[in-house]
C-alpha cells in the first residue's frame, strides 16, 4: 500500500485503532477523513490534527452510509483508500438463564458485520476509478480463534474474514485491493467493561506499538496483515492452508 499522498477514508475514528491510523496517517502526509458516531470526539481529533476532517456516520444506517459516501466522493474526488474499521463489542453468557438480549446481538451484527459490508459497496464504485485503490476491512485475530465471553463479536469477525477473502477475489482485475487487517487484543475503549471484569486473560497490546506495527506492514503488498499475537490465532486456523483451499474452490 502507497503510505504518501493518498486520501484516506476511516469508519469508527473518534477512538482507538481508528482514531491511531487517522493520526498516523496524517502524520506521514495524507488526507484523512475520519468518521464516527460522537461529533465532539471527531471535532476534537481534527482540532488537534489541522487538515483533518471529519464526518458523523453511524454504519448501521444505510441511507447515511449512502449519503456519506456520495459526500465524500464529491468533495474528495481523489479518495483511493477506505478504512472500514468501525464496531462494538458485546458480553454474552448463553448459559446463563436470563433471556436473550436481542438487541444486543442485532447491534453486534449490524455495526460489525453489515456496516463493513454497507460502507464496501457505497464507496468501491468510486474506488473503482481510481487504479491501484485500497480498501481495507479490519477483522480480528479472534476470527480465527474464538474468545467465549465474546461469541457474538467473534461470529461477525469471522464473518468479516469471510466477506473479505470473496470481495478480493471479486474485485480482481478492478484495479482495487481488498485487504484484511487482523488485529490483537489491542488496549483500546472496545469492549473494556467486560474485559476488565475478568482478572485473567491475555495482557492487550499497546495502541501505540500495534498502530507503529501496523503501518510498517501495510507499506508491503499483503492481502492479509496480522498483527502481533493474532499472527498466532491465523496460523492456529489454517492460515495458507485455507488459502490454497480457497483458491480451489474458486478457480
Amino acid at each position: 500500500m502507497r503510505m504518501q499522498s493518498n486520501t484516506i477514508f476511516i469508519t469508527g475514528g473518534s477512538s482507538g485503532i481508528g482514531r491511531g491510523l487517522a493520526e498516523a496517517f496524517h502524520k506521514l502526509g495524507n488526507q484523512v477523513i475520519v468518521s464516527g458516531r460522537r461529533e465532539a470526539a471527531l471535532m476534537a481529533i481534527c482540532e488537534a490534527n489541522p487538515g483533518m476532517r471529519s464526518f458523523v456516520l453511524n454504519v448501521t444506517d444505510p441511507a447515511a452510509v449512502r449519503e456519506i459516501a456520495r459526500h465524500v466522493a464529491e468533495e474528495f474526488p481523489d479518495l483511493n483508500c477506505v478504512f472500514n474499521n468501525a464496531g462494538v463489542q458485546k458480553h454474552h453468557d448463553f448459559a446463563s438463564s436470563e433471556p436473550l438480549d436481542e438487541q444486543a446481538v442485532l447491534d453486534e451484527i449490524n455495526a460489525n458485520l453489515l456496516g463493513v459490508i454497507r460502507v464496501a459497496t457505497a464507496f468501491l464504485l468510486h474506488l473503482r476509478k481510481h487504479p491501484g485503490a485500497t480498501l481495507v476491512n479490519v477483522s480480528s485475530g479472534l476470527a480465527f480463534v474464538p474468545i467465549s465471553r465474546f461469541p457474538v463479536y467473534c461470529t461477525t469477525k469471522a464473518a468479516v474474514h469471510s466477506f473479505t477473502m470473496s470481495l478480493r477475489h471479486q474485485l480482481k482485475g478492478t484495479g482495487v485491493k481488498v485487504v484484511e487487517l487482523i488485529p490483537p487484543y489491542v488496549a483500546t475503549e472496545l469492549g473494556r467493561e467486560s474485559k476488565t471484569a475478568v482478572p485473567v486473560g491475555p495482557k492487550p497490546m499497546p495502541l501505540d506499538a500495534f498502530i507503529s506495527e501496523t503501518v510498517k506492514a501495510l507499506e508491503g503488498d499483503a492481502d492479509q496483515v496480522a498483527i502481533g499475537d493474532a499472527r498466532n490465532l491465523v496460523g492456529a486456523a489454517g492460515g495458507d492452508a485455507v488459502k490454497k483451499v480457497f483458491s480451489g474452490l474458486n478457480r
